[in-house]
């Protein structure tokens, strides 16, 4: 399976359509699949807390035609950018993490997806610390896993795959 590349660009926190010899880049499709899975806003539920007093629950206006509800794109963790770096948060995290790729095995793209989200301190370059998130995927054709990996914060966002 192969899809258009979409390439992260750190300073601006956001993800363009990547160009490769004058013409669009492919990559094997899960790199930017999980890109969009995890980074794209998903419509906040009736119940969520928002970030912000009224603010905006969000979400892709496409999804408002699924025949399934939880057949939404994108992941719940920019209800995140205002919470503090606590137990709580890591498994909210993790919660919004595991529901933004679960279509990857109800699809049949992956056999098995292993979520790991941790805390990682305050420090330099992370002044507000942030949370690493580590997905580890089995393809249903073969015993071989693939990682990808990220670091997410409110402020100064990092990825890497």
């Amino acid at each position: 399976m192969t899809d258009i590349a979409l390439r992260f660009d750190q300073a601006r926190w956001s993800a363009d359509l990547a160009i490769e010899g004058g013409g669009l880049a492919t990559d094997d499709g899960l790199v930017t699949a999980i890109m969009i899975s995890l980074f794209t806003d998903a419509r906040a539920r009736e119940d969520d807390p928002l970030p912000y007093p009224g603010a905006d629950r969000r979400g892709w206006w496409g999804d408002t035609a699924n025949v399934n509800d939880n057949d939404a794109i994108g992941s719940r963790l920019w209800l995140l950018e205002r919470e503090k770096l606590t137990e709580a948060t890591r498994n909210r995290a993790r919660d919004y993490v595991r529901e933004a790729l679960a279509w990857l095995t109800e699809d049949g793209i992956a056999r098995d997806v292993t979520i790991d989200v941790g805390i990682l301190p305050i420090s330099t370059a992370h002044p507000l610390g942030a949370l690493t998130i580590g997905i580890s995927l089995t393809r249903p054709d073969g015993p071989a896993r693939q990682r990808y990996d990220f670091t997410w914060t409110a402020t100064a966002r990092s990825i890497a795959a």
